[in-house]
């Protein structure tokens, strides 16, 4: 690489060049690490080495940055230094680290497979876990002379839980006779046997266990016929026994969820997102299985209010380091920045592969490695296009592209806001590609679009203040073609329309509504709304007693979206007997028509009550010594016990039937 550490320290700060750090020079990372100071290596290839030296020299702020595959290794002839000079600096933001959660795993674990295969992998884990064999067939199975560990036949019907709390319910469940001689036999079978175990590994070949089976702890898979699979997986499992650390990759914040209240439900985006099946709805709110999670981010990437959000890191942080890379390599004369958005365990090693045998990245073309690019919100495109990228690549993985429907919607929202905002589309793309020379080809060609902006707002706020800052910027650089821009019904943005003739204004909306979009006013009948804070879940739709509330998704540019307007309002009812107003006009109409025949105000007086205050209907009920709570209850029924105790008391049907 072609380096000049003179132009690299203006924007990183003190930089030093070596050529042989990990060889002949490593007299001047030891002298480095005699001091406090963070130390930085760009250079990952020798890492587990310079970590030891760390490690022994006490240094604990040593990071690493990849700047050979990442950037200096390509064909491009364009210069490398800004993207180098932006990398390096990314580097250097500190990050808030998510918090961890303690596994234990007490190393039972549970081979599910057929015959001799399954066989040998139960041996070969037997060495290092607790090993029970769960066979489903056992043609070509030996049997030893000598058993390590248990064997039983039967199929599981369902499982569920994670590293180190797996429940399973087994059917055909048999354990082998010890006298079985030619091949194995089994007495008794049942079904609807339960166990539990720390680790699952299942060769069966049928269908996985769990959905996202590529992600749930503890649960290995590997295809029966597949003799190096098979030994990979074992290699892989033989480790899960004792205490692990696993991160918390999303909070969550009860108080802005907007999944159901009074039981009826509205926004349902994470659980349907999420490939595991880690969330679950409990009433008003969800419940996330950290045990579970993956992390891919889904439901962060989709939560219309940021109730979900991811952790691993923070969405300020992300953006800050977004923003970052921007900036700085806008400063340093880098020309038509690319984001690539790659994970470490997919899009690392297809990068290096493009460094070392192809043509690299582009010079353009700005890496950032996270730990799932399937959690992309559209806030964060958002605040990528306004920091002054001009295209965002998120590369993933093929075999896990069900995990990418959530960012295909975001995507789109986003290409569609920008449409509206009057900027040339194609500014996302999603590439699930496992070969480097595709993806390298589709890198080399992507277009040299048009910039957008480079005022980026700083990422401070929840998730929809920062998506509404960074749309603002962009926005404003663009020419809109309407100051509504519909979008689709899946949207987070829009209005409610009231249908004002069917409104009574019973106030049944705003005190359902999770976002505090729909307000009332003390004091006067009025229904106010909030367009910037309403995220369409509908469950104001489903709660209105009358039907008159319908969703219309649309994303308003005008300011005046962040006040409170009247919807509907009407004229007070005032009371009759004091002239105090207590109710809408329109609420006490509907009350009448619904109470129209009741047998409970039957008579001019007691229609009256309906027209006073609750004061003056309790003074009047009393008025001539009535018990003013008696036209709460309803006339009781006579039963054939009523006139049987008449009859004993010498009443006849007349008496019965009087006011006695």
């Amino acid at each position: 690489m072609s380096i000049d550490p003179a132009k690299l320290g203006s924007a990183y700060g003190e930089v030093s060049c070596h050529t042989q750090l990990c060889r002949s020079e490593m007299g001047a990372l030891e002298t480095a690490l005699a001091t406090e100071s963070p130390i930085c290596i760009a250079c990952t290839q020798e890492r587990p080495l310079f970590e030891e030296i760390a490690a022994e020299t006490g240094h604990d702020a040593l990071s690493f940055v990849n700047i050979r595959e990442m950037a200096g290794w390509t064909a491009d002839n364009a210069s490398k230094t800004p993207k180098i000079e932006a990398l390096l600096t990314a580097a250097k933001l500190p990050t808030v680290p998510a918090r961890l959660r303690s596994i234990e795993s007490d190393g039972l674990c549970l081979v599910i497979g057929a015959g001799q295969a399954a066989f040998d992998a139960a041996q070969r884990l037997n060495r290092s876990l607790s090993v029970t064999l769960l066979l489903s067939a056992v043609d070509d199975l030996v049997l030893p002379s000598e058993l390590e560990f248990p064997i039983f036949a039967g199929r599981v019907s369902s499982a569920t839980g994670s590293l180190g709390a797996f429940e399973l319910v087994v059917d055909g469940y048999a354990a082998m006779l010890p006298s079985s001689r030619a091949k194995p036999d089994f007495a008794m079978p049942r079904d609807g046997a339960k166990t539990s175990c720390s680790v699952i590994f299942d060769i069966s070949g049928e269908t996985a266990l769990f959905t996202r089976a590529h992600g749930r702890d503890g649960y290995f898979r590997a295809d029966p016929g597949n003799p190096v699979a098979i030994l990979e997986a074992v290699i892989e499992a033989s480790d899960y026994v004792g205490s692990f650390e696993k991160p918390l990759y999303v909070t969550y914040d009860a108080s802005i969820c907007a999944h159901e209240r009074s039981r009826k439900t509205g926004c349902t985006k994470c659980i349907d997102q999420c490939p595991a099946g880690a969330i679950t709805g409990q009433g008003d709110i969800i419940t996330i299985d950290p045990g579970i999670c993956g992390g891919c981010g889904n439901c962060a990437a989709h939560c219309p209010t940021g109730a979900v959000a991811y952790a691993y890191p923070t969405r300020t942080d992300q953006i800050l380091k977004v923003q970052t890379l921007a900036r700085t390599y806008l400063a340093a004369k880098g020309q038509a920045p690319v984001l690539l958005l790659h994970d470490a365990s997919h899009g690392t090693p297809l990068i290096g592969a493009m460094a070392r045998f192809g043509r690299g990245l582009p010079a353009r073309v700005i890496p950032l490695e996270m730990h799932a690019t399937s959690g992309i919100g559209h806030d964060v495109m958002a605040a990528a296009l306004a920091a002054g990228f001009r295209q965002i690549v998120v590369l993933g993985d093929p075999h896990k592209a069900e995990e990418f429907s959530a960012v295909a919607e975001e995507s789109q929202l986003m290409e569609t806001l920008l449409s509206g905002f009057g900027h040339s589309g194609g500014r996302i793309v999603t590439l699930l590609e496992a070969d480097p020379d595709q993806v390298e080809s589709a890198l080399y060609a992507l277009p040299d679009l048009p910039e957008l902006t480079r005022a980026a707002p700083t990422p401070f706020g929840g998730k929809r203040e920062v998506a509404r800052a960074a749309l603002g910027v962009l926005a404003d650089a663009g020419t809109p073609v309407s100051g509504i821009l519909p979008l689709s019904g899946s949207a987070p943005y829009g209005t409610v329309l009231v249908d004002t003739e069917a409104c009574t204004l019973c106030m049944a909306c705003t005190s359902s509504c999770p976002a505090d979009a729909l307000r009332d006013t003390p004091g006067s009948p009025q229904l106010r709304f909030v367009e910037a804070a309403c995220v369409q879940c509908g469950i104001c739709e489903s709660t209105c007693p009358e039907s008159a509330i319908s969703l219309e998704p649309r994303y308003n540019l005008s300011p005046a979206v962040m006040q409170p307007v009247t919807l509907h309002e009407d004229e007070p009812a005032c009371c009759t007997s004091c002239g105090k107003a207590f109710a809408a006009g329109g609420m006490l109409r509907a009350v009448e028509r619904r109470l129209e025949g009741n047998w409970m105000f039957d008579s001019e007086e007691r229609r009256a009550l309906i027209h006073m205050c609750e004061d003056c209907r309790l003074e009047s009920l009393s008025r001539d010594g009535a018990d003013p709570f008696a036209i709460a209850n309803k006339r009781r029924t006579r039963t054939t016990d009523d006139y049987l105790e008449a009859g004993r008391q010498g009443l006849t049907v007349e008496d019965f039937l009087s006011d006695k």
